[in-house]
């Protein structure tokens, strides 16, 4: 875990090539759906699928930037850990914005194309999430590319759920609800990243003063 090594463990778990190849791998699923997802909620006139979208390609780009500081030291990790935090959490803001404009002006979404998607988006995840497993109690930058994976898995059931929920009532409201919930976890992860990356930049900070005589 975390805190159970120094940092010397976190930077040879992030730097290894199995770690690597796991980035990249998401990084392209995560690409490809955020195209699949956009249409796809168009189409179907979905928030909660748009919601996903967004998230897919916010996931997308925090894989490349996890990529790119791999092999950097702890401070630089942390800071795009904070990055990718505050990412997740304007995120999660903004989504549920777009979730309380759609129940005021908004109609009910299609539910099939809902449900299709949202099955392929969760298959897309789970597989990504699987891979990323192992590396969920590593530094904050690491935490966040598991929370991420772990996020938009519980989404996609979600989606699922709303979709079945629009099929049944007829209603927006379902897919409205699980936007709101999307963005709620998005905010809740934002805080916990950004918490933990100010916490290893402050400890860092501490070890580089110099000691008293």
């Amino acid at each position: 875990m975390a805190g159970c090594c120094d940092s010397g463990c976190s930077v040879v778990s992030t730097a290894s090539p199995r770690y690597r190849k796991a980035l990249w791998i998401a990084l392209w699923v995560n690409a490809a759906m955020f195209a699949i997802e956009i249409i796809g909620g168009v189409q179907a006139g979905s928030v909660s699928l748009l919601a996903d979208s967004v998230d897919f390609a916010s996931d997308a780009a925090n894989y490349g930037i996890s990529l790119a500081v791999l092999s950097m030291g702890l401070a630089v990790r942390a800071k795009a850990a904070w990055v990718k935090g505050v990412s997740m959490l304007v995120f999660g803001v903004f989504i549920a914005g777009h979730a309380l404009w759609s129940g005021v002006y908004g109609t009910a979404p299609e539910p099939i194309t809902m449900g299709v998607v949202a099955v392929l988006a969760l298959l897309s995840n789970a597989g990504v999430a699987w891979l990323l497993y192992a590396f969920r109690d590593g530094d904050a930058n690491m935490r966040s590319v598991w929370l991420c994976s772990r996020n938009d898995a519980i989404g996609n059931v979600a989606v699922l759920l709303a979709a079945m929920g629009v099929f049944g009532t007829h209603s927006r409201w379902p897919d409205l609800a699980v936007a709101f919930i999307m963005a709620g976890l998005a905010i809740s992860a934002g805080i916990s990243i950004v918490r933990q990356a100010r916490d290893e930049l402050r400890a860092h900070r501490q070890a580089d003063l110099p000691v008293a005589p």
